[in-house]
């Protein structure tokens, strides 16, 4: 196993394993997936983590190399999930696209927010090298190409269209921090 494996697999073990909702963050900390697991926060992103039967990491929504940080919201009562991904989902959305690809209706109820958990889940040396725009671009423009790939090869669905057009606002920007 790598460093990075290592430390990812050990920072992981300090999520709660809770039911509730996720955010999937970059290496800026900005949300880039939110999610929800009723069967354990932990054990939902680790399979994200890891590519394991992760839709959003098999399509090419997702690149786990960008995720530097984990979110969480445990939740004590099922029935608190969904609107609570829906707030979180639309308040992230509104300031940078998120790579979820499907939209989340606005809830018109008033929703009740838990203390957040964050864990980073690669090293603070490896995060700061990752942020290199001579290696940030290159592979935002990979990530870009295996997505419009599988769209163009695989399945042509307006939640990928979406993602990719998230992706494409990332490439934009590390387009000019690179210059």
């Amino acid at each position: 196993m790598s460093d990075v494996q290592t430390f990812r697999s050990e920072a992981l073990k300090t999520l709660t394993d809770d039911i509730g909702v996720y955010a999937l963050c970059d290496l800026d900390e900005v949300p880039i997936y939110v999610g929800q697991s009723v069967d354990g926060i932990r054990s939902r992103v680790r399979r994200h983590l890891t590519s394991a039967r992760s839709d959003v990491i098999a399509n090419r929504q997702v690149d786990v190399w960008e995720i530097a940080y984990v979110w969480a919201w445990p939740v004590k009562d099922v029935g608190e999930i969904t609107a609570l991904e829906a707030y979180l989902f639309n308040d992230f959305d509104n300031k940078v696209r998120l790579m979820n690809g499907k939209s989340m209706p606005v809830q018109a109820q008033q929703v009740y927010v838990p203390e957040k958990q964050v864990i980073q889940v690669i090293e603070e040396d490896e995060r700061i090298n990752r942020q290199d725009p001579a290696l940030r671009l290159p592979r935002q423009i990979m990530q870009y190409n295996l997505l419009v790939d599988y769209i163009l090869n695989v399945k042509d669905a307006e939640h990928l269209k979406r993602s990719l057009d998230a992706h494409f606002e990332r490439l934009v920007r590390y387009h000019r921090i690179f210059l």
